[in-house]
């Protein structure tokens, strides 16, 4: 078995691990109950992202596959076929996304020992934000014009596609039933007692002072736009890190997407909104107040129009979501944190410099010049 590293954490790589590597020998097993061209021999390479524990397995016949293991606690079989049915219907319209296996008995994925494992063939291209930290903005103006394009040509896929949204109990999703409700704390009391830990997690915080404090001037802004919005399902975790790409330089282009654990019905507009704010904002960075590149928003954008046109109302929505696209995952991990790895970094990561601190760098003279930029860049783009 390779040997497992350790995990991309809160503030950089960390030795430890949330979740367990795989390893050889329950690879095996849960592989023997998918229909793969041959037994699995070993675990030949292991992710270091966070939630899940992730794995290229080696097969006897020298193919491999990518394993991917969910505590129920985060996903059970039934919520993975959720993604699994959005990500079929947008290969079906050429959306280059990985091919899910079914089990042997159809399922589409496998429930078995408290946790739930999915199985994807292995992407074409090159992992090439591989050893960089989620959230971190695409590396030059010609990686963000091609993420730009493949969103728009997800976006445009997915018109077609009518499923409802998610349950509210799932966690760590990329939702806004909080942010679209009329009263921003009254949706965030009906929808908090649906998310396992996060009531407990909060009463170590001032949260109905700060929240309306640091959100409620952007949701006033919003308000009178939510009976615009077009409901569609979004990937809700757009970043370099979940594309493939051509090649490893300057001119690569995406050629696969992955990881839709986050997906859910939203919006075009919520969902590039969320795309900006993690491709074009250095949250990584806070020392240099989070610097942002100008030249990488304008690719990304426009990239983005060659595929997918956004309507006049669509394009003012972005701006107005945006302050407030992180709000119900942020919760959502504050939860994860207190309640289930009980890692206090990451609680103070989640609930000070995530919800709150995005929400104030917004508010501050830089977020307010970069809102001002982006609600130029949209209005000057031309109409569809």
């Amino acid at each position: 078995m390779a040997e497992a590293s350790g995990q991309f954490g809160v503030n950089g790589p960390e030795s430890r691990r949330d979740w367990p590597a795989l390893s050889d020998a329950e690879a095996r097993d849960v592989l023997s109950r998918f229909p793969l061209p041959s037994p699995a021999r070993q675990v030949i390479w292991h992710g270091r992202r966070p939630f899940s524990s992730t794995g290229v397995v080696l097969l006897e016949d020298g193919s491999r596959v990518f394993l991917k293991r969910h505590d129920h606690c985060l996903r059970d079989a039934t919520a993975l076929a959720e993604e699994h049915r959005f990500i079929t219907h947008l290969a079906e319209q050429g959306v280059p996304v990985g091919q899910t296996w079914r089990t042997k008995s159809g399922d589409a994925a496998l429930d078995l020992n408290g946790s739930a494992y999915e199985v994807f063939s292995i992407m074409p291209g090159h992992d090439l934000y591989e050893t960089v930290q989620s959230w971190e903005p695409f590396h030059n103006a010609r990686h963000a014009f091609s993420g730009g394009q493949r969103l728009g040509q997800l976006h445009a896929a997915s018109r077609s596609f009518d499923a409802p949204a998610r349950p509210s109990r799932r966690p760590l999703l990329s939702t806004f039933e909080v942010i679209t409700s009329p009263d921003l704390m009254t949706g965030l009391d009906r929808w908090l007692p649906h998310q396992a830990g996060l009531a407990e997690a909060l009463t170590h915080h001032r949260w109905r002072d700060d929240l309306p404090q640091a959100l409620l001037p952007f949701h006033e802004k919003l308000k009178p736009h939510l009976g615009t919005i077009q409901p569609r399902w979004g990937h809700g975790d757009w970043h370099p890190s979940n594309l493939f790409w051509t090649g490893t330089g300057p001119e690569a282009q995406v050629c696969g997407i992955l990881d839709f654990g986050m997906s859910d019905r939203t919006c075009a507009a919520y969902d590039l909104a969320v795309a900006i704010e993690r491709t074009a904002i250095a949250w990584l960075d806070p020392e240099n107040n989070c610097p942002v590149s100008p030249d990488c928003l304008e690719a990304f954008l426009s990239g983005y129009r060659t595929r997918y046109a956004l309507s006049a109302e669509e394009r003012r929505l972005v701006p107005l979501f945006l302050p407030l696209v992180h709000v119900e995952y942020a919760l959502s991990e504050v939860a994860y944190y207190e309640t289930l790895v009980h890692d206090r970094a990451g609680v103070k990561a989640a609930y000070t410099d995530y919800l709150l601190g995005h929400a104030h760098w917004f508010s501050s003279p830089t977020g307010q010049q970069f809102l001002y930029k982006l609600t130029h860049l949209l209005q000057t783009a031309p109409c569809p």
